[in-house]
């Protein structure tokens, strides 16, 4: 069992780090202050301009097309360097993303087929075109299995009704995964097929936005009569379940990656401020109470790291049943990021809740992780049922 990490993805991490200490923290002050006057707008906590700035950048020192298929123009680096990305580029808190976001990549690059992979998988690939997945409805949330958004053949075509809510990214997605039934009489694992529905397909409409704590606004996505050809069905027609089973796991596992990058942050600011503070005549490095929780806040992101590069591993391995590692990794990544920041919070007191500092922003952001991609209690359940089916995981 080999814990070193390649060369090659030390390379890629020292870059990275790099490109987020000259280019991402110095605008750490101006994300904070987009996004406490936004209020209820969806605008971008990212100015346009200093994204393509950044993204330029990000191209120009060999940050791009991480976990891309060399065939498609990437890397191909597999999921244990774009995990050691992902973690780097969360010790800040600008929001900015690497493309292609791996989630979909991979869900394109498996199912895509004929010319769809010049009109979706190469732009995609490319970062010319962003999407986003349609999944979650109003009485369909954690439970994939229960979404009501029907496709139905109608004179030669495939005719989609429904609602869908909490779509991040959907008024800047060029084109959709978009989940629908179109057998509800199968299995569920059977009654789910993907179509990829394009962002000016008529009858789709986005009406509504949610404000939400923290840097998330996701949408609500409306299907009146939208009408797509065969060639817009992503797979096989009632196949898409187990392809979004997979496409699920790949971003619980980028969600914990975060998770580790957010905390080491957080770690960092709490040792400089234990050895630097000094209060009733003695340095709070020096207090029992600081360093638990800075002793505690280090085993407990050492742990999430060792979970979250084993299941990288496992992945780049070719393993793609890793419900069990992704349900393990979302549940401990993002309850440790809640701990680590509450005690950096504190530790810097009344500095700590303001917005002087990154930490009241990060406390809010990764609130939400806790509930996006699956709450903990689903994924908690989804572990124990695994266990109580088929026992203990053998190596």
């Amino acid at each position: 069992m080999d814990f070193e990490i390649p060369e090659s993805a030390r390379m890629v991490r020292d870059t990275v780090m790099r490109f987020v200490r000259e280019e991402l923290v110095p605008n750490e002050a101006l994300v904070i202050r987009r996004e406490a006057e936004r209020g209820f707008s969806d605008d971008p906590l990212i100015p346009p301009e200093l994204d393509a700035k950044l993204q330029s950048k990000a191209r120009e020192i060999g940050l791009w097309g991480i976990d891309v298929p060399e065939e498609f123009g990437g890397q191909d680096l597999g999921m244990l360097t774009k995990c050691l990305v992902i973690e780097q580029l969360k010790n800040s808190i600008v929001p900015f993303v690497l493309p292609p976001e791996s989630p979909n990549l991979f869900m394109l690059k498996e199912l895509c087929k004929g010319d769809q992979v010049d009109r979706y998988l190469l732009p995609y690939s490319r970062g010319e075109k962003k999407s986003c997945l349609a999944l979650s409805e109003p009485g369909a949330g954690s439970d994939a299995a229960a979404i009501k958004t029907r496709a139905e053949r109608k004179n030669g075509k495939w005719v989609i009704n429904g609602t869908k809510l909490w779509i991040s990214n959907a008024r800047r997605a060029d084109f959709m995964i978009v989940m629908a039934v179109t057998d509800s009489a199968a299995d569920k694992r059977a009654r789910i097929t993907a179509f990829l529905v394009d962002r000016d397909t008529p009858g789709l409409s986005i009406p509504t936005s949610f404000p939400m704590i923290g840097e998330y606004h996701p949408y609500e996505v409306v299907f009146n009569n939208v009408e797509l050809q065969d060639s817009q069905v992503l797979g096989e027609v009632g196949q898409g379940f187990a392809p979004l089973s997979r496409r699920l796991g790949v971003r619980r596992l980028e969600i914990a990656s975060r998770c580790l990058g957010l905390a080491t942050r957080c770690l960092n600011m709490m040792i400089e401020q234990a050895n630097n503070r000094h209060t009733f005549g003695a340095a709070l490095a020096d207090r029992q109470a600081v360093q638990w929780w800075i002793s505690d806040s280090y085993q407990e992101l050492e742990m999430v790291r060792l979970l979250v590069y084993q299941l990288a591993w496992k992945m780049d391995s070719g393993r793609t049943d890793v419900r069990l590692d992704g349900s393990m990794v979302k549940v401990q990544g993002t309850e440790m990021i809640a701990r680590v920041v509450d005690r950096a919070m504190q530790l810097f007191g009344g500095m700590g809740m303001s917005k002087e500092l990154p930490l009241e922003y990060i406390a809010r952001m990764c609130r939400v992780m806790r509930v996006v991609e699956g709450p903990s209690e689903v994924h908690r359940w989804l572990v124990a049922r695994e266990l109580l089916r088929h026992g203990l995981p053998t190596a």
